[in-house]
């Protein structure tokens, strides 16, 4: 794989992906918490493009482990290298912050910590157990990295009983060398397959970023080893480069398509699928878990 830029040209963003960060009172409070309890949020390090609204909102995706990873993916604004062990009092302030927040729906992620003996499993674990600690009705949807194929990582992830369990595929298998070099397509597809063998009772959900170049039928096959894994939940959105450094996008798929792909995910037999351009995967995290248990 080359690590050097791509010499296309940047695209010109299209018009609907331009939108306005509001920033009222309760995007200031949610700000001042997590500056307060010295948190990180993937909205934040990953520059998502809802950050205003979820903000806006009261919602947050908590990131743990830190805020740099043990990867280097061309399409994610994550730092890399991580310094030093996870933080042992994280999971009390996550929860904390939850509270403090008044938060009914919570996703927590994390950074990839492939220099852990079990990935960061066990932080996830506590993190769940704190926060039902604190509000024993608060959901809690997981956004997991693949823990380098551990079964037993993901056993102690899926024995803390989120309500969600969530780890995205992110693209194609064909462009995995290029836009996750450090995964394997296989070994995420089995994860999720195995997360339901060890608690059927507990969706699972994944993650597509369109316009790094896949092809329809590529997509359609993506479609379909989700729903052979019986993968409930789905998300699509547009890929969006981070800067200069990050992969180019190829194209900027139109929001009609978006919707297209909706109906061809649901025909193929996924449950719940959300997709547009500014759709990312904790986006109405809380909506899409309760219309699946209508």
């Amino acid at each position: 794989m080359s690590s050097g830029h791509d010499h296309r040209p940047r695209l010109r963003k299209p018009p609907w992906l331009k939108r306005r960060i509001p920033a009222g009172a309760t995007y200031q409070k949610v700000q001042g918490i997590l500056q307060g309890s010295r948190l990180h949020t993937v909205c934040r390090e990953a520059l998502c493009p809802n950050l205003g609204e979820c903000f806006s909102r009261g919602t947050a995706t908590f990131l743990i482990l830190g805020d740099r990873c043990t990867r280097d993916c061309r399409f994610c604004a994550v730092a890399h290298d991580p310094i030093g062990p996870p933080d042992p009092e994280e999971p009390r302030r996550v929860a904390e912050a939850v509270e403090k927040m008044g938060l009914r729906f919570v996703v927590v992620t994390s950074v990839t910590r492939d220099d852990l003996s079990d990935g960061g499993a066990g932080h996830f674990a506590q993190t769940v157990s704190e926060i039902r600690r604190r509000g024993p009705k608060v959901r809690v949807e997981v956004l997991v990295p693949d823990f380098g194929g551990s079964d037993n990582a993901l056993r102690t992830v899926v024995q803390a009983r989120p309500d969600v369990f969530n780890h995205n595929l992110e693209t194609v298998p064909r462009l995995y060398p290029k836009v996750r070099p450090g995964a394997n397509y296989k070994r995420s597809l089995y994860l999720l397959k195995r997360a339901r063998e060890l608690t059927p009772d507990i969706p699972t959900k994944s993650g597509l970023m369109l316009g790094l170049g896949e092809f329809s039928e590529e997509l359609v096959q993506v479609f379909e080893d989700l729903v052979k894994v019986d993968c409930r939940i789905l998300t699509l959105g547009q890929y969006l480069q981070p800067s200069a450094h990050h992969l180019p996008v190829v194209r900027y798929v139109p929001p009609q398509e978006f919707q297209r792909w909706r109906q061809v995910a649901l025909e193929m037999g996924l449950r719940e699928v959300v997709s547009g351009p500014l759709v990312r995967s904790s986006y109405g995290a809380g909506e899409l878990y309760e219309a699946l248990r209508m």
